[in-house]
């Protein structure tokens, strides 16, 4: 099945599009890094991705759970938040030491060419701050565009979805990975909106 990757600015709505994505029947790998952050929280670490091990604990819980998915029910597609090039943004952005799991992550996840396409989320002019999510909008934006660098610098190219009604943006990105769009209300002439670009393949 092939695999696709969310990916965008803290806030931008992935984890409501992935929802949707569950619902109309496709396989998703939920983000890694939102639970290591909320799980040391819960034993005492108040700032876990000040850890040397942060980045590795996401890496480590991303494979973990996108082979999980692969060993399970088929499908027609799955749908992962966040990828491990996600998580070397996330280390430019702490200025932290790229480790070597994570670097053998990244290089694995480009040698094997495992995901078919990146869907490149795009901000929705603001963001609500979390426990896990401790940031402004100004800061949001500046690690958008950290993560849009990354990615391209690795070969990537990224499937644009801009701001727009949620089950709007989930037809978008099923259209886009060459998918039936689901019924969620939206009309012909809704889906005929030019604004992602079709299916691409990553490097």
């Amino acid at each position: 099945m092939p695999r696709f990757v969310l990916t965008g600015a803290p806030g931008a709505g992935k984890t409501t599009i992935l929802r949707l994505l569950e619902q109309a029947g496709h396989q998703v790998v939920e983000e890694a890094a939102t639970d290591v952050i909320a799980l040391e929280q819960s034993l005492g670490s108040p700032e876990p991705w000040t850890s040397p091990g942060f980045a590795d604990a996401i890496v480590t819980l991303q494979r973990r759970r996108e082979e999980r998915v692969i060993d399970g029910v088929p499908g027609s597609a799955i749908f992962v938040d966040r990828s491990p090039v996600c998580t070397l943004a996330l280390a430019r952005q702490l200025e932290s030491p790229v480790s070597a799991l994570l670097q053998a992550e990244v290089d694995r996840v480009l040698a094997e060419h495992v995901y078919a396409g990146v869907f490149f989320i795009r901000n929705l002019g603001f963001v609500e701050p979390t426990a896990a999510r401790r940031i402004s909008f100004e800061e949001s934006l500046a690690f958008e565009k950290l993560h849009e660098r990354t990615y391209r610098e690795l070969g990537f190219e990224l499937i644009e979805v801009p701001a727009g009604p949620v089950t709007w943006r989930v037809a978008q990105v099923c259209l886009a990975a060459g998918l039936p769009a689901p019924e969620l209300g939206l009309s012909s002439a809704d889906l005929r909106v030019p604004a992602v670009r079709r299916r691409r393949q990553c490097r």
